[in-house]
């Protein structure tokens, strides 16, 4: 037994509304005149395009309102407390004053949330506020600190290193 197929029409479907030139009534000036479209379009790109940016990591610092970088505790802790600050006879473990021991591992808890011991009433380091943080202070040496600005003796950190390890405070002295 022969099977016949049967001969299948497409479907008619209407127009698509976009195909339609679409004339504005008497007198109108509106979204659907025509060359219109083309406008729109190109309002929407601009307006998608506008929401394209650089994609941050969750950890990724933001940038300061003067344009400073915060730093990540990690770069803090390779790029100023190992080289500069946990050196025999400063902030190293065993010789540290006041027992603030600034070597990897043992700094962040010795310094976030910690009393000063030079001034107990300010934190080492209070997580959102660099102006009311000691080792902000010490770092510009400010003179309401007790003893000598840090790094002792110099060469002291520049303005924007400063500024970097302060917006790290205010960003919530996060342990990145």
């Amino acid at each position: 037994m022969l099977l016949r197929r049967a001969r299948r029409e497409p479907a008619s479907l209407p127009p698509p509304l976009l195909s339609r030139p679409v004339s504005p009534g008497p007198g109108e000036k509106g979204l659907f005149a025509r060359g219109s479209w083309v406008a729109l379009a190109a309002a929407l790109v601009l307006f998608l395009a506008a929401g394209c940016g650089t994609v941050k990591s969750p950890t990724e610092p933001e940038p300061t309102p003067g344009g400073v970088q915060a730093y990540t505790f990690t770069q803090i802790q390779t790029q100023f407390f190992t080289p500069i600050c946990a050196k025999a006879g400063c902030h190293a473990v065993g010789s540290a004053p006041s027992g603030l021991e600034l070597e990897a591992g043992q700094s962040y808890g010795n310094l976030v949330g910690r009393p000063a011991n030079e001034n107990s009433s300010i934190a080492r380091v209070a997580p959102g506020d660099p102006d009311h943080s000691y080792i902000i202070l010490k770092l510009r040496g400010d003179p309401s600190i007790t003893g000598e600005r840090m790094p002792l003796g110099g060469p002291y950190l520049t303005s924007d290193q400063i500024e970097g390890i302060a917006a790290w405070i205010r960003a919530g002295a996060p342990h990145n």
